[in-house]
């Protein structure tokens, strides 16, 4: 396949709109290598090219048929036309149509065409003019950004001119509103998914035609209107109230603020402050049902607050270093209410950002994440009904064992899950065996003990297993997330093995309701400590203690 992309933006090569043309050319040749088929690409960038207006002089229709009389690069623009089998507009809208120089290649491709008047047949316009040469088998695909919130009611005039040039309905287009947001790192994580989007439809084209479920996600907006012209307006940086030009600081502040998801409102109104340590600069940005609102004074307590210098906050933002990493480096700091950093996608983040937090998305298949609960009924079982009469319990315990995966059928099983059944069920058979219940029962609280233990040499500790879906796919690269999961499983670990002692040791010796009491308050603390630890510990590292 030969394609010629013509790249019609006076950017040139940092054009927002050839970035879609580009990823839309990556699944043009993403397809035709599975087809194991070459592809060829010539590409013009018209702001290099030297290529005068059209002088109406019909010198290609009389004098010279088929060539122009002005000698430019126009002649290698026809030649690329001619020889491609498709061709790729990518192009701005410009005052709602195409760019001045995209304009004159369009005027000047009157050679291609014959004098003689012709009907239009797909009655676009009164008449036409035929073309010189056989292009019936040339597709074409126009790709454009504007700086509306969205592509949709302003490309009429483009459609309508390339109806008449390319004929109506033989051309494939993507428009796509927001444009400028491709050139702003910090709202990456949004314009790469489009993006990604833009390359789907581009390798499903090259196999036939794209799906009604891409162009969809061609359609969507990137962002809100009103979440778009926000920071449209403050990336001006002039003020609304004076006219005069603002701080970079406060332009950026408030372009964040503007991501705010009111949608996302708790009913708990909260102020962000941000400190810029190195600018000695200081916002506060009010949160609310309402939407978000940056205040440059003190009006307002704030909940959460930020010190950071602003050259990390800038990197933290472009995704030049990851937020947690930075945090447990002590490169910015947080005090306050750390639960707003806790769910910042949530607020601040894209709708993508903010589903990645859902479990069902995190797993590879459609079953909901693993929980703890289903692995404690096995271990629960054991320590009751065994203890209570061994070979019964032993034979309760075993049923439990062989149930619960079918009972617990929607979710995932995860190592922590299997390594437990089969350890209660080996206990389980070992208390049938010898009917000596005590023994299987400590015995089982000593290896869930060193189940707990032995998971602080793993990548992923007991507890993280559980919970990390609550805080997105990247949790476990989150230090201060693994290091609080691996101080936990250590404490969990070291109370059970505690627990085991005192119960063999104290069995006989103290009455059994007595040792019970114990031994279920012993677990019920280290539960409280826990709702405690995983809230306190983090905010305290956060606060840079």
């Amino acid at each position: 396949m030969k394609i010629l992309l013509i790249n019609g933006s006076p950017k040139g090569a940092k054009s927002n709109s050839l970035r879609l043309a580009h990823s839309f050319l990556d699944g043009i040749r993403e397809q035709e290598s599975e087809r194991e088929r070459a592809v060829e690409l010539e590409e013009l960038h018209l702001s290099t090219l030297r290529i005068a207006p059209c002088k109406g002089c019909f010198a290609c229709w009389k004098q010279t048929p088929g060539t122009c009389c002005m000698k430019d690069d126009m002649q290698t623009v026809i030649e690329g036309l001619l020889s491609a089998n498709l061709v790729i507009w990518s192009f701005p809208l410009y005052y709602y149509s195409v760019p001045g120089p995209l304009k004159t290649l369009i005027d000047r491709q009157l050679p291609m065409s014959l004098p003689f008047m012709c009907e239009s047949r797909d009655g676009n316009g009164s008449g036409g003019h035929p073309s010189r040469y056989d292009r019936s088998m040339v597709k074409h695909v126009l790709i454009s950004t504007c700086g509306f919130y969205s592509a949709e009611g302003n490309y009429d005039s483009v459609t309508r001119m390339f109806d008449h040039v390319l004929g109506q309905g033989k051309y494939t287009s993507i428009f796509c509103g927001q444009g400028e947001l491709f050139r702003v790192k910090e709202l990456s994580a949004r314009t790469d998914a489009y993006l990604a989007a833009v390359r789907q439809a581009g390798k499903e084209y090259a196999s036939g035609s794209i799906r009604e479920e891409t162009e969809m996600k061609l359609k969507a907006l990137l962002y809100p209107r009103e979440v778009f012209e926000k920071m449209a307006d403050a990336s001006w940086g002039i003020s609304k109230d004076s006219g005069e030009k603002e701080e970079e600081s406060l332009i950026f502040t408030r372009q964040m603020a503007a991501l705010y998801n009111r949608d996302r409102f708790d009913g708990r109104e909260r102020v962000l402050e941000i400190c810029y340590t190195d600018l000695g600069k200081t916002y506060r940005i009010k949160l609310g049902k309402d939407g978000a609102e940056v205040l440059t004074d003190e009006s307002l307590r704030a909940t959460t607050r930020i010190d950071t210098p602003f050259s990390v906050w800038l990197a933290l933002s472009r995704g030049e270093m990851r937020g947690d990493e930075a945090l447990a480096k002590h490169l910015y700091t947080v005090s306050g209410d750390f639960s707003l950093m806790m769910n910042w996608d949530r607020y601040f983040g894209t709708e993508e950002q903010a589903e990645d937090r859902k479990p069902v998305l995190k797993l590879m298949t459609e079953k909901k994440p693993p929980r703890m609960q289903n692995m404690l009924f096995a271990w629960i079982a054991l320590w009751v009904a065994v203890s209570v009469e061994p070979r019964i319990g032993a034979l309760i315990t075993l049923a439990v064992c062989s149930l619960l995966p079918l009972v617990t059928e929607r979710y995932e099983l995860c190592r922590y899950d299997r390594l437990s059944f089969g350890l209660v069920a080996g206990l389980a058979v070992y208390a049938a065996v010898t009917g000596n219940g005590l023994q299987a029962v400590c015995a089982g609280y000593l290896a869930f003990g060193c189940l707990w233990l032995g998971s602080c040499f793993t990548k992923e500790p007991l507890c993280a297993a559980y919970v990390k879906y609550r805080y997105g796919k990247d949790a476990l690269q989150n230090p201060i997330f693994r290091k609080t999961n691996y101080i936990l499983a250590a404490a969990w670990g070291v109370v059970y093995i505690v627990i085991a002692a005192v119960s063999y040791y104290l069995s006989g010796k103290v009455p059994a309701l007595v040792l019970s009491i114990v031994v279920q308050a012993i677990p019920i603390l280290m539960g409280l400590f826990t709702a405690w630890f995983q809230n306190w510990y983090p905010a305290r590292v956060a606060a840079g203690k």
